[in-house]
C-alpha cells in the first residue's frame, strides 16, 4: 500500500508540474507521497526522520512549501519543499550516485 502511495503521489506531483503547476494536484500529491511514506517505514520513524534536529530547517522548508501549495501559490511553495527536499536528503544523493557509478561494473549494462 505505501509503495503504492508513493507511486501515485510522485505521479501527481509530477503531472501537477507539468500542467502548469496546478495547486489541487501538487497537493493532493503532496498528501499521497507522505501518507505512503508513513505506511512504508512506520508513524514513529517517519516523525523521528522529520525531526531530527539537524534537519529541521530542510523539515520546516519542506512542509511549509507543502503548506504554501496547500493555500494555492503553488510555485513558490515547490521552490520552498524542492529547497526542503534537497536539505533533507543531501546525505543521500552520495550514496545515490555512488550505486548508480557501480551499475558501470554489471557485465550487460557495461556494454550497452
Amino acid at each position: 500500500i505505501g509503495v503504492g502511495l508513493v507511486g501515485f503521489g510522485l505521479f501527481f506531483l509530477l503531472f501537477g508540474v507539468l500542467l502548469y503547476f496546478d495547486s489541487v494536484l501538487l497537493a493532493f500529491g503532496n498528501l499521497l507521497f507522505l501518507s505512503g511514506l508513513v505506511f512504508i517505514i512506520g508513524f514513529r520513524r517517519t516523525f523521528s526522520f522529520f525531526f531530527q534536529r539537524p534537519k529541521l530547517k530542510g523539515s520546516s522548508f519542506f512542509f511549509g512549501g507543502l503548506l504554501v501549495v496547500l493555500l494555492r501559490w503553488p510555485i513558490l511553495g515547490m521552490l520552498l519543499e524542492a529547497y526542503g527536499f534537497l536539505t533533507l536528503f543531501r546525505s543521500f544523493f552520495p550514496v545515490a550516485f555512488g550505486f548508480l557509478g557501480s551499475l558501470a561494473n554489471v557485465p550487460l549494462l557495461s556494454q550497452v
